[in-house]
This record gives C-alpha cells, structure tokens and sequence, in this order.
C-alpha cells in the first residue's frame, strides 16, 4: 500500500518525467551534435561554431526540457515554485553562456578561413581585427543582458529597479561622468572594427615609438615595441589624435638610405653597385630602386637611395644592408672621396698658394686612401 502511495505521489511522478526529459534532452544533443559535425565538416565557420557550443547546448538542452516538465507539474506541489526559480535561472544563464560560445566560435572560425601568415595579407588582418572587436563588444552585450535578465527574475530587483529609475537624475550625471572613459573606448572600438584605422598586425608609429599591433581589446591596443617593449594606448587616442600607419593599404614600403660623398666622386659606378647590391638582396621585391643626388652642402653631397621591400622588417633589412656595403665599396674603391673635413692654413698676406692648396689636398686624399704621398 505505501509502494503504491509513493508511485502515485506527485513528486515521483514529475521526478520520473523530469529523468525521462534530461535523457531524451542529452540523446537529441548528442545524436544531432554528431550528425552537424560531420555534415558541416567543410564549413569551417559552422564547424568552429558547432565545436564552441557542444559544452553549454549539453546543459542549456536538458534544462529546457526540466523547464518544461516544472511548468507542467501542478502548482501545489511543494517548492514547485522555488524550484521552477533556480531552473529558470540555471536556464538562463546556459543560454548566455551558448551566445557567448557562438560568438567566439564563429569569430575563431572566420579567422581561421583567413589566415593572417601569408604573404599579403592586409585583408586577412582586416577581417581578423574586425571579427575580435566586434565580437568582443557582442560578448560583452550579451554577458550584460543575461545577467539583467536573471535580476529581472527577483521581485526584489524589479522594484529596486524601479526606484532607481525614479531617482535617477543625479546618479545619472554621477554614472554617466564616471563611464565616460568606458562607453567613449567601447565606441572607439566600434569605430576603429568599422573604419580600419589600425589592423592586427599593422605596422604603427605612436609616440615616437615603432611597433606592430599586437592585440586589440576592447578599451586598449597593445603596440609590441621593436625591443619587445609593450605600449598600452586606449583606443580613443586613436580617433582623436594622428599616427603613422606603415601598412594602411599594404604592407609593402619604399625605404629610403641617405648618405654623403665628397664632391669628387663619380656617381655611375656608385649607381652601378646599388643595382648590384639591390639585385642580389632577397629583401627587394622586385619593384623599384634608384639613387638620386638629392642636396650638396658647402663640403658635401647627399646622396638618396630608394628601394621596395615587401614589409616594413624586410625594408628596415634592405636598407641596413645598402648601408654597409656602399660604405665597403667606397672604402674599398674610393676612400679618396669619402666625406672630408678640409682646413687650410693662410698665409699672414692673406693669400694662400695654388700649388700648396693642390698639394695638400692629395696629400689628404692619400692619407684617407691609406698610402703614402708622393714626393
């Protein structure tokens, strides 16, 4: 008799269908997982999507079918309403879990379609640093909706909503002033995902520093230094104050060595031995060199050597490389005309003699080329 009263309480009743939903709830969840995972094996967006959300669809499915079994149970049932609470609530927040879950997959699989280590990858970056902001900021919207949304559950927090909204002029001014920084780096963020001032990976010059953008989050950008150094800028500087940005439109760049001769020397050969250098260089792309005199001062030339490279680390290399050897090259072929520094001795009548002037000026250029003058 007392069997027959336990298996005809209400509460076994709705604890078996309870038993029965989270089975058939975990069986769907597994059945349909397996089936979409191998169905969408050549998406790689709705592959990354589906492996991201396998941990919270296995709560979020079972919790929908005991919300469901908690709603059908009757109202008189002891604790039924507390219960149908926590349920509610668990409910919830396995769902916010789940959106924040597709977000980051669906940000990891576009990436993942549009690899960032190739060559030219200025629309890879693009895609890349759009897809962290914005689906950080999503992340961030729907992490604040939920928890609203499980607050909104408790009457307690209706009404002390209710009274804050009626007294929310001062608080208001108060808050608004205080999440100013906030709100003006979130819709920076916005901003910068939109209009693709700066891009992961983009070569900056901020502050006098060099760097490459290394990480963009939602209210800073962290720029890694040359030296490894790391520099934080919020994001509004970068809306309201300028910068350089090495690879805007593309990471290829023309570089620049300057360097100065003395008047004397031939430019052809000088010219001849940049097209060398630049030509065997395995940083040139291929695309343009020259050398040009550019400026002559009282006791020099300046020379300007122009050459492409691919990035800004392969231009950087180029150019150290042209340094070095038109420094060997002269050195080697023309010391005599390396940049001189000349003074002369006059006479106490003022004049200064024409063979003397000659005369010390070879011995000068023999002294540089590393002979002795003749007699």
């Amino acid at each position: 008799m007392s069997l027959n009263v336990f298996l005809s309480h209400p509460w076994f009743q709705t604890c078996l269908a309870a038993l029965v939903a989270v089975l058939v709830a975990t069986m769907i969840h597994r059945s349909f997982q397996a089936v979409l995972m191998r169905t969408m094996r050549s998406s790689p967006v709705v592959h990354a999507v589906l492996q991201a959300v396998r941990s919270p669809a296995g709560f979020a499915l079972p919790l929908i079918g005991l919300q469901a079994v908690w709603q059908a149970a009757p109202d008189n049932l002891r604790y039924i309403g507390n219960i149908r609470h926590l349920n509610g609530l668990l409910l919830i927040a396995a769902v916010t879990w789940m959106l924040v879950r597709v977000l980051q997959g669906f940000a990891t699989g576009l990436v993942a379609s549009h690899p960032v280590d190739v060559e030219d990858n200025v629309n890879a970056r693009r895609i890349l640093t759009q897809t962290r902001v914005i689906s950080r900021s999503a992340m961030a919207v729907v992490i604040v909706i939920g928890a609203a949304m499980m607050l909104m559950t408790f009457p307690g927090a209706r009404q002390l909503g209710a009274s804050l909204l009626a007294s929310a002029g001062l608080i208001g001014i108060v808050g608004g002033l205080a999440a100013k920084p906030v709100f003006s780096n979130f819709i920076a963020g916005l901003q910068i995902a939109m209009a693709q001032p700066i891009r992961i990976d983009d070569v900056l010059i901020v502050e006098g520093e060099w760097g490459r953008v290394e990480e963009i989050t939602g209210s800073y950008v962290v720029l890694h230094i040359w030296d490894d150094r790391r520099l934080i800028i919020p994001l509004q500087y970068f809306i309201e104050k300028p910068f350089q940005n090495w690879t805007r439109s593309s990471a290829q760049l023309l570089g620049s060595v300057f360097f100065y001769v003395d008047f004397g020397m031939p430019i052809a050969p000088l010219r001849a031995e940049v097209e060398r250098i630049v030509r065997s260089a395995p940083q040139w792309d291929q695309r343009f060199f020259n050398l040009q005199v550019t400026d002559a001062t009282e006791r020099t030339m300046q020379l300007r050597v122009l050459c492409t490279s691919a990035s800004s680390g392969l231009s950087f290399d180029l150019r150290c490389l042209l340094r070095e050897e038109l420094i060997a090259f002269m050195q080697r072929e023309y010391p005599q005309y390396l940049p001189l520094h000349r003074v002369y001795m006059e006479e106490h009548s003022g004049r200064v003699d024409e063979s003397e002037r000659d005369a010390a000026i070879v011995r000068e250029r023999a002294i540089a080329a590393g002979s002795s003058p003749s007699a």
